[in-house]
């Protein structure tokens, strides 16, 4: 096989798989309605079952309906047979997973799980299977042709099912007004997570850490703060301790371009009067925001008193993993 032909294979499944993932959108009718309205009313956990492939996928849709907010297992149709099947209870709801809708261990299991008296979403790439007799919902999830030229090894009906779940999914955290501070929580070592959950009061300089020289410091006394606590900054505060401004390296390389007599002056003089400020309540993401709409690398963090209670910089931040969004 030539290039050519590689990259003319290669677009054919693209192009088959896509036209499965169109086609679905037929399947989103008054069944998918119903379904949604049992899962959003589900009082337990959301259980999925499959075998091979399909186990595969409902794997995949556990693990998308978790990170959104409804609670899910995985169950193995085998398992389920020998013990497992004590993970299921009364307030769940089971989705079943099979793309001829016959599949010998889901039909094994249907009784067993009727008599738990737990409702029964199906879905299936037959619509006339045992499946839709058996369950209270069908999701039709048919495909006209595979991927696979032999029509053997699931392709467009496991991208089917994988889209219906994340269908199902979607429209069940809108459903329950899910938020991105919901996310945030159930995904606390990401990005969003901590973009979303981290203050700045958890991860600020404070104490000894934060480099403070008074007004009347002597510039050699404001170097020294400077390189001593490593953020290339210094507050300077006046008689009762409060932020009077800041003095930063970059001020004093500008300071030195203009003049080297500097042994008189104090920091008073060479201060940034009014730097920005925030209180440590506010979000990581918000100082971020704020130190990049105003081009600066440290941000100090002020008491009600207008005390300087500690600093940020933006390496900090952007070593924690927090972006822009």
């Amino acid at each position: 096989m030539n290039k050519q032909e590689i990259i003319k294979k290669g677009k054919e499944v693209v192009r088959i798989e896509t036209n499965a993932i169109s086609d679905l959108t037929n399947s989103i009718d008054d069944e998918f309605v119903k379904a949604l309205q049992i899962l959003y009313e589900c009082k337990g956990r959301v259980v999925l079952t499959g075998m091979g492939k399909s186990g595969l996928i409902a794997r995949k849709i556990v693990a998308t309906l978790n990170s959104t907010g409804t609670a899910s297992i995985y169950l193995h149709p085998t398992d389920a047979l020998h013990g497992d099947l004590g993970m299921v209870r009364k307030e769940d709801v089971v989705i079943m997973i099979s793309k001829s809708g016959a599949t010998e261990e889901l039909a094994n299991l249907i009784p067993m799980l009727k008599r738990l008296n737990v409702k029964l979403i199906a879905m299936a790439g037959n619509k006339d299977s045992r499946l839709r007799a058996e369950c209270d919902v069908l999701l039709n999830i048919s495909v006209k042709e595979e991927a696979c030229p032999f029509d053997l090894a699931p392709t467009s009906s496991s991208t089917a099912a994988l889209v219906m779940g994340d269908a199902l999914a979607v429209v069940l955290l809108q459903m329950r007004e899910f938020t991105e501070e919901d996310f945030a929580v159930l995904h606390p070592g990401g990005s969003l997570g901590k973009r979303l959950s981290l203050s700045i009061k958890e991860i600020m300089h404070k104490g000894d850490s934060i480099p403070v020289v008074n007004e009347d410091a002597s510039i050699k006394d404001v170097i020294f703060e400077i390189s001593s606590k490593r953020l290339g900054t210094t507050t300077v505060v006046d008689k009762n301790g409060c932020l009077a401004g800041v003095v930063t390296d970059g001020d004093l390389r500008r300071l030195l371009e203009k003049t080297m007599d500097i042994k008189s002056l104090k920091a008073k003089d060479i201060m940034t009067r009014n730097p920005k400020v925030m209180k440590d309540h506010y979000l990581a993401s918000f100082a971020l925001q704020t130190m990049e709409n105003f081009k600066i690398t440290t941000l100090i963090i002020i008491d009600d008193l207008s005390i300087p209670a500690g600093i940020i910089h933006l390496h900090d931040l952007v070593n924690l993993g927090l972006r822009q969004r």
